[in-house]
């Protein structure tokens, strides 16, 4: 997960909020597994419990009371979900959060894509050309 460095509303002077990527560190101290697992725990923390997905309404409350994130306008929480909304649900289940956090760290997506190529070279034999 991201936490800010600087505030989080961009300005004049700071156009783009700065988040230090945490994700990179916990995968590697927990390893892909462990770091699924607290994707989970942290998506139970903002996920409706009725409906068992996160909903604007779950996200706009648990953004401020676990994540400290209260100056977040309804149109931040709005993006936020349709972001990851991959079945245009207007939710977030658990596989489209932990999907969407990946997608949020650029070096464990770089990592990813590396994983995978090296699966696919290995895989069918193919070697790079440089």
């Amino acid at each position: 997960m991201a936490s800010p460095k600087s505030p989080t509303r961009p300005s004049q002077q700071n156009p783009q909020p700065n988040f230090h990527d945490f994700l990179p560190a916990m995968a590697g101290n927990l390893g892909g597994e462990g770091l699924i697992g607290e994707l989970c725990n942290g998506f139970e923390l903002l996920m409706d419990r009725e409906k068992g997905v996160i909903t604007f309404e779950s996200l706009r409350r648990n953004a401020a009371a676990v994540l400290g994130l209260g100056d977040l306008t309804d149109e931040d929480v709005r993006c936020m979900i349709k972001e990851g909304d991959f079945d245009c649900d207007g939710a977030l289940n658990q596989m489209e959060f932990c999907v969407l956090m990946f997608r949020l760290s650029p070096d464990l997506m770089e990592a990813s894509r590396c994983l995978v190529t090296e699966a696919i070279e290995e895989e069918f034999g193919f070697t790079r050309r440089h």
